[in-house]
């Protein structure tokens, strides 16, 4: 295509030297000069004098008879000019011997003759002067070479012609020949005008796949004019300016005005967008291109003119442009949703930018534009990650990936960077211990990184600012987006304690790869990854948050599951005597945390050490609730030993280390306080418990005396209710009066320690 242009550049030239008056043929000189291919140009000269050294052949042939023609009738006159030599010899010889009137009229012919000849070589000489006036061009784009004879018949032609009629006639007719070249020169310029409008969506188009990509150097002026004809027209029609400028007309203003004014007119259209421009590409590829098509034309004419525009009004039409077409792009750009379509706008923009910055005008608004735009195209972005997000964690069975093959363990292996000696040992069939979103969700980080990277490429930023960018946009990827979906997630319906189990582990392992993503951003920037100022990644803290979170859910899971049981509990509050067994609920709640707590063995050991405690904990405080709830006005002793038996089955559940890692009898400090108040009051030991009381070292530190006034409230009533005849028997007004004692001594012990 380089070659194509080249040529048509040379055959411009060789037309201008053709036709350019020979003084004026400097700038065209000087441009062969300055061009590329001088070699091949002359070459090109050498062929066309030779097609023009045929053509003088040629012409020659063609008129050699006339010219044999000539010759003879040439040698006819003189044949017939030697006879009148001889015969006005023979009558000067006779001329004595004529009679005087008739040698009297003989020098009168001769006078005559005479005079004729002198008349005929005056004319000849005159109508000489005035041979230019048959040579005025009547075709267009020769205007300036009859401007140039115009000015040679009137300053030097005519005035050595003398004072004759037609010399007037043409001296007259001079200012209407301008008149009629300076309009037939509006009109062309109109033409021209008219042309290019049409014409500069192809040469933006033409403009701008000539730019190199990432290479946008100074471009050679007139490569991109595409269309041969449009230059030519235009170099003429300047050429005509330029000598209707130094004529009386003043056409020079008038046609540099008109000029300006209509480019200006025609800026404003090419800068009006379609009103449906940012639905697709190419609306937006046409804007570009009537823009670029534009500018090229008004460089070009700034080059290769001497004053039609200047570079001032140049700079101002670029300005203006250039705001315009800054608010537009941000209008248009502002409806658009698809990522994809945001990153083929982005590379248009570059290109744009880099065609015209080519051609020396300001491109940094630009280029500051393209980084809000990126800030929106990453908002598209999350969103779009948002989804797939959403579809890997609602599609996940949340069961460790079964690998039956070397090929399957390699081929997750290549999409999560996962090691474990001990795992690799192991012989197949086996599984990873994470489920299938961990290597969907790290594949995924990685894209959305490579189409962060696309839109950073080419914005004329250095390898550390493309990097910080890049990393700042996964951080509100892994901060926001992914984990609100890891939140909606965990906190979804229907997950169960399993669900939640391989949550903690998955999150766990794709914290342990946010070192690789650090390593993987720092091999596509080339920005090394102990820089100075780099941005760190904050998915560690993602992954943490969702974890803590999902470690809540498994507690309150668990919570609510032994809160399920515990509403299965029926207690005969008025029984005589306590069953040797534990109560069929609470064998089910013992059977269903053991089984938990197997399936939390993948967990790391402070999880499941505090999913236990936990869990402990609150079946402890649950029972105590439901010994002391208001509705229970009653409470036997025999009810009470069968409570405390289930409180045994407890405490022989955590004794027995359901979760490995507790020390000693740890687990059993979650029950401590129901122990020690069922054993005051099955020991009946309120001797002690009121003697020691508030002792660092009591034996019962753990009962608080309210929890044991309320309880010893229910058994006096039931004390004095259980049996209408108690009142006579000995033992039982002896154990009542001893229950108002020690209810009153709990009393006075409160009130004591409450002042």
């Amino acid at each position: 295509m380089a070659s194509v242009e080249v040529a048509a550049e040379h055959e411009r030239i060789l037309r201008e030297i053709e036709s350019t008056d020979p003084n004026c043929i400097g700038p065209t000189l000087r441009s062969v000069y300055d061009g590329q291919e001088h070699g091949l140009f002359m070459e090109k000269l050498e062929g066309r004098i030779r097609n023009h050294d045929r053509e003088i052949e040629k012409m020659c042939n063609h008129h050699f008879q006339g010219f044999v023609d000539s010759i003879t009738e040439l040698l006819k006159v003189r044949g017939e000019a030697q006879k009148l030599k001889v015969k006005k010899g023979d009558r000067f010889l006779t001329l004595p011997k004529l009679p005087p009137l008739q040698t009297l009229n003989t020098m009168d012919e001769l006078r005559q003759c005479r005079l004729q000849q002198r008349n005929i070589a005056t004319t000849v000489d005159k109508l000489t002067h005035c041979l230019p006036g048959e040579q005025l061009p009547q075709g267009g784009g020769e205007y300036y070479p009859a401007l140039r004879t115009l000015d040679q018949l009137e300053h030097s032609c005519l005035p050595q012609a003398g004072a004759y009629l037609f010399c007037t006639i043409m001296a007259e007719n001079i200012p209407r020949l301008r008149a009629h070249i300076r309009d037939v020169s509006m009109s062309d310029l109109k033409d021209f005008l008219e042309s290019i409008r049409k014409h500069s969506d192809k040469i933006g188009e033409k403009a701008m796949k000539q730019v190199r990509p990432r290479h946008p150097d100074k471009l050679d002026r007139g490569r991109y004019f595409c269309i041969a004809a449009i230059i030519s027209l235009l170099q003429h029609l300047l050429d005509c300016f330029q000598g209707l400028g130094g004529s009386s007309l003043g056409a020079r203003d008038t046609f540099e005005n008109y000029y300006r004014n209509q480019r200006r007119k025609q800026a404003r259209l090419v800068l009006q967008p379609h009103s449906n421009m940012h639905e697709t590409l190419e609306g937006y590829r046409r804007y570009f291109n009537q823009i670029v098509g534009f500018f090229v034309v008004e460089d070009h004419v700034l080059h290769t003119t001497r004053g039609l525009v200047n570079r001032a009004y140049v700079e101002e039409l670029w300005e203006l442009s250039l705001s315009k077409t800054i608010a537009a792009l941000r209008t248009h750009s502002s409806y658009c949703t698809d990522p994809d379509l945001l990153l083929d706008l982005k590379n248009l923009i570059v290109l744009f930018a880099d065609t015209l910055q080519g051609y020396g005008f300001p491109v940094n608004q630009l280029f500051d534009m393209l980084l809000e735009m990126r800030d929106q195209y990453g908002e598209i972005l999350l969103k779009k990650w948002n989804t797939s997000f959403r579809q890997i964690l609602d599609l996940d069975n949340y069961s460790p990936i079964p690998v039956a093959t070397e090929e399957d363990y390699r081929r997750v292996m290549g999409q999560f960077p996962f090691q474990d000696p001990e795992l690799e040992k192991t012989a197949f069939p086996k599984k990873l211990p994470f489920s299938a979103f961990v290597p969907k969700v790290y594949c995924q980080i990685k894209e959305f990184i490579y189409a962060c990277l696309k839109f950073s490429e080419d914005l004329h930023r250095s390898s550390t600012e493309i990097d910080d960018m890049i990393r700042k946009s996964t951080n509100l990827l892994l901060t926001r987006t992914l984990s609100h979906c890891l939140q909606y997630a965990i906190k979804k319906k229907n997950v169960g304690l399993a669900e939640l189990v391989q949550i903690i582990i998955n999150t766990t392992h794709l914290e342990q790869s946010c070192h690789f993503l650090e390593e993987f951003i720092s091999n596509i920037t080339n920005v090394p990854p102990g820089t100075i100022n780099a941005t760190k990644l904050y998915g560690t803290s993602t992954f943490k948050d969702a974890r803590h979170t999902a470690e809540e859910e498994i507690y309150t899971n668990l919570n609510q599951k032994i809160d399920q049981f515990l509403q299965l509990a029926d207690y005969d509050w008025m029984v005589a005597q306590g069953g040797g067994t534990a109560s069929d609920y609470l064998s089910d709640l013992i059977a269903f945390l053991c089984s938990t707590f197997t399936v939390f063995t993948h967990l790391p050991g402070k999880v499941a050490q505090t999913a236990c405690m936990s869990a402990c904990k609150h079946l402890s405080t649950s029972l105590l609730q439901l010994l002391l709830e208001s509705d229970v006005r009653q409470v036997s002793m025999g009810a009470l030993h069968q409570f405390n038996t289930d409180v045994k089955e407890c405490e022989r559940f955590a004794r027995a280390g359901p979760v490995p890692g507790f020390q000693g009898d740890t687990l059993l400090l979650a029950f401590i306080d129901l122990r020690q108040l069922l054993d005051l009051f099955t020991q009946w030991d309120w001797s002690t418990y009121l003697a020691d009381y508030g002792r660092p070292t009591c034996k019962y530190l753990r009962v608080n005396p309210h929890t044991a006034l309320a309880l010893l409230e229910k058994m006096k009533d039931t004390s004095r209710k259980n049996n209408m005849f108690a009142q006579f028997r000995k033992n039982e007004r002896d154990k009542q009066k001893l229950i108002d004692t020690v209810v009153k001594q709990l009393r006075n012990l409160i009130a004591t320690h409450q002042s």
